[in-house]
């Protein structure tokens, strides 16, 4: 199934205690629905001291989010995502805002 974000998109959050903020796509986990954005929802995690961290402390970590809180960001705002079909045959992101062609995937696929 065709995501409307994918990893490096820098997007906003449009639903939760974090709405309106505007992030880098860290990582995608497709099994789940979720991704996690750089900046976005931040957890804390107490560690107690070890030998590797002999004071303990604190462990700031991003936390995933479901991927229907999230939209692509275009011109400072952001948009819903149209699929269009070039005439090679391949699909392409199109910005419902202002049509602009949203960035292809870097390297080959993973899946």
């Amino acid at each position: 199934m065709a995501r409307h974000v994918r990893k490096g998109d820098s997007v906003v959050v449009t639903a939760g205690n974090d709405r309106g903020m505007v992030g880098e796509i860290l990582r995608v986990i497709p099994d789940e629905d979720r991704v996690i954005v750089q900046g976005v929802n931040i957890r804390v995690k107490h560690l107690k001291p070890s030998q590797a961290n002999p004071k303990g402390g604190l462990l700031r970590k991003e936390m995933p989010i479901h991927i229907s809180n999230v939209s692509p960001v275009v011109d400072g705002r952001g948009t819903r995502v149209r699929f269009e079909a070039k005439d090679d045959g391949s699909k392409i992101r199109v910005a419902v805002r202002g049509g602009k062609e949203l960035s292809q995937l870097r390297g080959p696929r993973r899946g």
